[in-house]
């Protein structure tokens, strides 16, 4: 079910042995930091609009990489002073660690149906990040999981990619397609992506947990400018040098325009499905038309089949 992460193959078992990372480690520090940052009904007004552009929130602000390493390194910095003659080292997605599987065993949270981290207080709306050390610590004890017969975020998936409990299908999830996958997005999900442009939060807000979600406090995750309240066509507009600037410091950034154009066009063509006959989407159908002749065959293709998506449009000329 990975898709193109060889990466899961690639470092087999050994994600769940820190010492494969760090060969002095001793302890694993599991930390969660809450991301969400706005009321849940502005994120449902947004996935409602069809002409509004929906980016999962954890992509909105700051790069949380960044965020979570520099605390991670504040807090290897106190350990130190603890036990100087400790060897730490902080990972935030950046070495084969299985973060999940290490916070539960840490007691903080149980894993989900939708394969992410709960917690009974806060859902699951936050990053996970973890320090390596070298010091020994009492382990705390893992906890039994509480989600019991419910199965709405299995329900509440637009493509069906959580195929069981904790087994996601990366090949059908949104945030795999609008991410991490490079190549052409198969005909017959594009319809249900709607207007998801980068990533998808549905199983989590389809979460009874998530009505405890903690608010963030940081503003590095607040909604950047550029992304509040944006238009599909307003981004869909912006070029490769537009789109390098305004993603600066933003998880974004890594899936590059091309990636970033497609993932909209499809958005758009759902657009124009919403009111074929209306002038809207025959501006919809104009802003697709600039596309019509990308650099990007990939992006080419895309856009002829948002175009196609309106029934009174002739057939646009092969890619």
């Amino acid at each position: 079910y990975e898709g193109e992460m060889t990466f899961f193959h690639k470092h087999g078992t050994a994600r769940n042995h820190a010492d494969y990372v760090l060969p002095e480690a001793q302890s694993v520090i599991m930390v969660a930091l809450p991301y969400w940052t706005e009321d849940f009904d502005q994120t449902r007004a947004i996935l409602a609009d069809s002409q509004a552009a929906y980016v999962s929130r954890y992509a909105v602000g700051r790069d949380y990489h960044k965020v979570l390493r520099s605390r991670l390194k504040q807090l290897a910095q106190y350990l130190s002073t603890l036990v100087p003659e400790g060897i730490h080292r902080p990972v935030v997605d950046s070495a084969p660690v299985s973060e999940v599987s290490f916070a539960v065993q840490a007691g903080l949270g149980w894993r989900g149906k939708h394969t992410l981290l709960l917690q009974k207080n806060t859902g699951s709306f936050y990053f996970l990040g973890a320090l390596l050390t070298s010091v020994k610590i009492e382990p705390t004890e893992a906890i039994n999981g509480h989600c019991g017969q419910c199965s709405r975020c299995i329900q509440a998936c637009p493509t069906g990619a959580i195929v069981g409990p904790h087994t996601v299908d990366a090949r059908r999830c949104i945030s795999y397609l609008t991410i991490e996958y490079g190549g052409s997005i198969p005909e017959d999900l594009r319809p249900t992506m709607a207007n998801r442009i980068y990533g998808c939060d549905d199983c989590q807000l389809a979460c009874p947990w998530n009505k405890f979600a903690q608010p963030s406090v940081l503003a590095d995750f607040a909604v950047r400018p550029g992304l509040q309240d944006v238009g599909l066509a307003e981004l869909f507009a912006w070029d490769e040098a537009s789109f390098l600037r305004r993603t600066e410091g933003s998880p974004i950034r890594r899936i590059g325009h091309e990636k970033w154009v497609r993932n909209i066009a499809v958005a758009l063509g759902n657009a124009i499905r919403q009111g074929p006959d209306s002038a809207t989407a025959q501006a919809i159908a104009a802003t697709l038309a600039t596309r019509l002749d990308d650099p990007s065959a990939l992006v080419r293709e895309h856009v002829q089949w948002a175009l196609a998506q309106h029934p009174r449009l002739p057939p646009a000329p092969p890619f």
